[in-house]
Formats: structure tokens, sequence, C-alpha cells
């Protein structure tokens, strides 16, 4: 029997991007609950819990039948959010999903809780990757790229296009490199499943000089030499950053997905 898993997704208003995308609606539904409905399909999830610093985001939440909590507002990060909620808990495993990402499967979630079932196992910390849509999405530097092991374990992730495709014959490389990204060139999707211990352990680090160079919190983790079990995402992951982006998301929510 698997201990205790709880999801919790934070959800802060004060998005850069895009303030209050949140409560955006999608399908006529508040982004947000789009996690709260996926998390609640996951056979493993025992509890799902929305973090918020928004009074606006918990009277929906709650509207609709999900639990939500206030934490602080000065938080660095999401990590720290979902760290706040679960000091309040018991629970063993954690998942931090992201309230952005509309497109992921409830089995995402389950997957990352399996493999953190392992008391004995070296992963404290799992997250999810994809294939990368194309050059463009390669060179994009809103685009966290990640390289993997033989394990499957995440080896750097990075805002540059990783890894670097070496033209053959190449007299001098080019900058940005020529051609499409290689095969195994991977997404990033930043959806994390934790051990409890690992969780509160990571939120005591200081931020590590390849987290403050790239933006990126996970290199945190690497920097500490952690190991990450990277998993391949089994739905569609598609972050909403911006409103041209929830325009694509409403797009496609249209589109069967046989056809997509």
């Amino acid at each position: 029997m698997l201990p205790h898993a709880i999801v919790v997704i934070p959800a802060r208003w004060a998005s850069k991007r895009f303030p209050g995308k949140v409560l955006a609606p999608l399908g006529g539904r508040p982004l947000v609950l789009h996690a709260c409905d996926l998390a609640a399909r996951g056979r493993l999830v025992d509890e799902v819990v929305v973090a918020t610093d928004d009074p606006r985001v918990i009277d929906v939440v709650r509207a609709a039948g999900y639990k939500a909590e206030e934490t602080r507002p000065d938080h660095p990060s999401g990590t720290d959010r979902v760290a706040e909620v679960v000091r309040r808990r018991d629970a063993a495993i954690v998942v931090g999903l992201q309230a952005d990402e509309p497109f992921l499967a409830p089995d995402d979630v389950d997957a990352l809780i399996e493999a953190l079932d392992d008391p004995a196992g070296d992963v404290s910390l799992a997250t999810l990757t994809a294939p990368l849509a194309g050059r463009e999405m390669w060179l994009d530097p809103n685009a966290c790229k990640v390289v993997v092991d033989a394990k499957g374990r995440a080896l750097y992730f990075s805002r540059s296009p990783i890894p670097y495709a070496r033209p053959a014959g190449a007299a001098q490389l080019p900058c940005p490199p020529d051609g499409e990204p290689p095969a195994c060139a991977r997404l990033h999707v930043g959806v994390y499943g934790w051990r409890r211990e690992a969780l509160f352990a990571f939120s005591a680090l200081p931020p590590s000089p390849l987290e403050r160079a790239e933006g990126l919190e996970q290199l945190r983790a690497l920097e500490a030499g952690w190991r990450i079990a990277a998993l391949p995402a089994r739905g569609r992951p598609f972050g909403v950053d911006t409103p041209e982006d929830l325009a694509r998301a409403e797009r496609r929510l249209s589109i069967p997905r046989e056809d997509q």
C-alpha cells in the first residue's frame, strides 16, 4: 500500500507575464480548476489542495468543491509555497502540480508518486519531460530543456538549446546551432514529485550558483548532488504563460486528442 500522497497546486496571482492567469477561463472553466480536475482523477492521490496568495483564488476553488489555503505572499518560488502547505499535513509523498498545465494526464501524477514509493531508493525528487516541438522551442529560452542519462535521471536543465547539435564537418560552430534538435533533446515539464523530507531539505538550501545563472530552481537539487528521476509525460504538456498561450490552449481544447 502506498503512503499518503498529496497534490499541492501553487496558484500565485501576480504572474509577471499574465497576472491573474490562474483564474483565466479555458473552455469556460478557470485554469486552476483544470489542474484540480486532473489531480483529483489520480488513482494514488489522497488529497488535492490549492496553495495561493489571493482570496479570489480561494473563493473560486472552494466554490468548485476543492480545498484551498492561503499562503504567505513573499515565497520566492512555487516549491516554497507547496512546502508551507505540506508542513500542516502528514503526507509522505508530495506532487507540486502547476496550475498552468491543463493538458497533463492523471497518469502523470500517479507516475510521479510511484517513482518515489521505494523508501530504499536513491531518488528523492521526480519530474516530467516531453518531446521538443521543433527548432523554435529548442532555441526558446522560456522553454526549459533537459538531458537525461541511460537510467532516465536528469543530467542538466537549461534555457539554452541542449544538447548542442554539432554540424558534421563544420569548420566552426554556429551560434545558435543550425538544424533541428537532436532526438535526445527533451522539454522539461515543471511538475515535481517529492518525498516529504526531500521537499523540506530543498526549501532549506540556499539558491545555488547554477540556479541563479539559469533562473531554474531544479538546478539547486542537481548542484547539491541529488538524483532526479525524469519521467516521460503521458499527457500533452502545454504551459500557459501568456494570453497568447491561453488562446492556443483554447484551440487545442477543441481538437480531439487523436488528431493532435
